[in-house]
């Protein structure tokens, strides 16, 4: 008979990290959460993430799906939300960025594709842009859409106001109009004219010198 002459070990001699069943922990509550179409790439990536010090491709909180199958974009509320989280720190994200992360999340590559034609992007893109363009997929309006935004990119807490800078809105908003190409510049700006007149009336209070949209 062979004998192996491979070492054996016992169990005293494998060390087992301290912090890895909290590390398997938080990753298990993190696939929960987060449903990954492709469990094995999402995988990777998390934990790509982790090392790197980067934010992680976690939702933050469990998503029921709501798409029908026909309509579907692969795009939801929790992952814009968790692209914004990652790159939203930066003013301009190259596409090879961009990609990255959009398929770490398993979405579809001719989406990102058809929103990258639409927004006539380059190299790069200003994130807010692109992210804008993004949220038209999951709402079907220019209103719903910035209203979604709101959502997105407010500081209030969950269950708030949603309200972000009117500065911030007023961008977001003549940019989608520019692109939807159905609405007429005079009526963007009495639209914004109205809503700079009645944010004082919503909100208050102000965010340093920044007037505050209350949507």
């Amino acid at each position: 008979m062979q004998i192996s002459e491979e070492p054996y070990y016992c169990h005293e001699q494998i060390e087992i990290p301290p912090l890895l069943p909290d590390i398997l922990k938080q990753f298990t509550k993190a696939a929960i959460r987060t449903q990954p179409k492709d469990p094995l790439v999402w995988s990777y990536e998390y934990f790509k993430a982790l090392a790197h010090n980067e934010v992680p491709p976690v939702k933050e909180r469990l998503e029921m799906a709501i798409s029908s199958q026909k309509t579907d974009t692969g795009l939801t509320l929790g992952l814009l939300k968790i692209l914004h989280n990652q790159l939203g720190g930066f003013q301009r994200v190259n596409l090879c960025k961009i990609e990255e992360k959009w398929l770490a999340l398993a979405l579809p590559l001719e989406r990102l594709q058809e929103i990258w034609r639409i927004g006539n992007f380059g190299d790069d893109a200003r994130w807010l842009h692109f992210f804008a363009l993004a949220a038209t997929q999951v709402a079907p309006t220019l209103a719903t859409t910035m209203k979604l935004l709101c959502e997105l990119l407010t500081s209030d807490p969950e269950g708030g106001h949603a309200r972000i800078s009117f500065e911030l809105f007023s961008d977001l908003y003549r940019y989608l109009a520019q692109i939807d190409g159905n609405v007429p510049l005079a009526h963007q700006e009495q639209i914004l004219t109205y809503l700079a007149f009645d944010v004082p009336l919503k909100v208050p209070h102000c965010l340093g010198n920044q007037k505050l949209i209350d949507c």
